[in-house]
């Protein structure tokens, strides 16, 4: 068994959704916890819950960890309080929808900086100390969509394939290193995901699991010392589609699946969202 209490984590994106539970789960198995994410007024709302609740010590570090620089103040600020980070997880980041050319390229460059960029600073910035212990864990939210090039999401899935092969490879290199490093991989999830896309076509039709399902899932990755886990049995056997037909028929299944539908000009009718 893993031992979580009086260690220190530090979770990106923690305001909400599947960062936030993974805070919560986190405190209540005993660890300190870093939040960080954009948002101060949520974090300082949630350290204190955390603080209260748990009796753990509870840090709120706002960050916009896409931008430039980020990480490593966030990293300086951290060291100022005299911490250092057991755990990381690596949660915050963003997908978008829609036709490559018609989505704005700041947008995009946004996120490959968050979804790629600050996961790989902050594993640079994380990882020695946890070596240096012999003892460690880093959890890297990757996605469902890492396992497939999803047509109308093409930088989101390359970002998240990146995440997981990054993740594999280091999982690979720290076998004898005491650090446990893992790929999470939930399929669509009951989060503000799909409010900050603006519509559920993302989601291909599937059931939206919970987020306690993929924190669950997280948790058991890490007990068992695996190198990815994906949240949800018909998730796993979607990842595992590309054994059984080809890549190419594999990109088509998927531009049906997230097309964008069109919006009804009747003013009485919407399109879901």
């Amino acid at each position: 068994m893993v031992n979580y209490k009086g260690k220190l984590a530090l979770v990106t994106g923690a305001s909400t959704g599947i960062g936030k539970l993974y805070a919560e789960e986190l405190a209540a198995r005993g660890s300190h916890v870093i939040l960080t994410a954009r948002s101060k007024e949520k974090l300082e709302v949630l350290a204190n819950e955390l603080s209260a609740k748990y009796g753990i010590r509870a840090y709120a570090m706002p960050a916009d960890l896409s931008k430039p620089g980020a990480a490593r103040l966030l990293a300086e600020q951290i060291a100022a309080l005299g911490l250092n980070v057991n755990i990381l997880i690596n949660n915050a980041g963003f997908g978008t929808h829609g036709r490559f050319e018609e989505i704005s390229s700041e947008r995009e460059q946004d996120e490959i900086m968050l979804n790629v960029a600050s996961v790989v600073e902050m594993t640079h910035l994380f990882l020695p100390y946890m070596q240096q212990q012999r003892d460690g864990i880093i959890v890297n939210v990757a996605s469902l969509a890492a396992f497939q090039p999803s047509a109308y999401m093409a930088v989101y899935s390359a970002t998240k394939a990146f995440v997981l092969s990054f993740s594999e490879a280091l999982w690979a290199e720290n076998q004898k290193s005491g650090v446990r490093i893992l790929a999470l991989c939930p399929g669509a999830t009951q989060t503000e995901f799909f409010d900050v896309i603006g519509t559920m076509d993302a989601a291909g039709g599937a059931a939206l699991s919970s987020p306690e399902s993929v924190v669950k899932a997280g948790f058991r990755g890490v007990e068992h010392n695996r190198s990815y886990i994906v949240a949800g049995r018909m998730n796993y056997f979607a990842a595992q589609a590309h054994r059984f037909i080809s890549r190419r028929r594999t990109a088509l299944i998927m531009e049906r699946m997230t097309r964008p539908k069109p919006v009804s000009a009747d003013p009485s009718v919407t399109s879901a969202k």
